[in-house]
C-alpha cells in the first residue's frame, strides 16, 4: 500500500487567481491616478479608508480586498510618502471596476436588493430583487 502525503492546501488567495488576470491598474499607476477618493467614498464618510493600508504579499506591495479575501498586488513603483494613498486608490479602482471576486458574486448569491459596484459607483445597476437559492440537481431533502 503507497502512503499519500499531505495534499496541497492553498494559504492564500490574490485577485489575480481568482480572476485569471492581472488588471491595468495594477500595473500603472496612471491608471489610478485620476481616482477621487472622496467623491467614491458612500456618504462622504471617508473614516471606511482608514483602515485600508499598504501591505505586503509574499513580498509585493498590496491591498487586501475584503469582498473577496484577496489581495490585489501592485506591481508599480510607489512613490514614497503616498504608500496608503495608492493602496486605496488601487482598492477603489478594482471596486469600482467590478473585477472584485465578491461583487462578482453578488449577481447570483445576493439575497436583498443592492447597487451591484456597491456605493462606489454612483447608478451602478441594482442585484438582489428576485434572490432563488440555488439546488443541487438530484439532491432531495430526507424525510422527517
Amino acid at each position: 500500500m503507497v502512503e499519500r502525503g499531505e495534499p496541497e492546501k492553498i494559504k492564500d488567495i490574490d485577485s489575480e487567481y481568482l480572476s485569471g488576470k492581472r488588471q491595468a491598474y495594477q500595473e500603472d499607476i496612471a491608471e489610478i491616478e485620476d481616482v477621487d477618493l472622496d467623491a467614491a467614498t458612500p456618504g462622504q464618510d471617508i473614516n471606511w479608508l482608514e483602515d485600508v493600508e499598504l501591505l505586503e504579499e509574499e513580498g509585493t506591495p498590496a491591498v487586501f480586498d475584503r469582498y473577496s479575501n484577496s489581495f490585489i498586488r501592485i506591481y508599480f513603483d510607489i512613490p514614497e510618502g503616498r504608500e496608503n494613498e495608492i493602496a486605496r486608490k488601487v482598492l477603489v479602482k478594482h471596486l469600482q471596476s467590478g473585477n472584485s471576486y465578491g461583487i462578482q458574486l453578488k449577481e447570483k448569491h445576493t439575497k436583498f436588493p443592492q447597487p451591484e459596484l456597491g456605493p462606489w459607483v454612483e447608478g451602478s445597476k441594482t442585484v438582489g430583487t428576485d434572490y432563488h437559492p440555488p439546488v443541487l440537481e438530484g439532491w432531495e431533502p430526507p424525510a422527517h
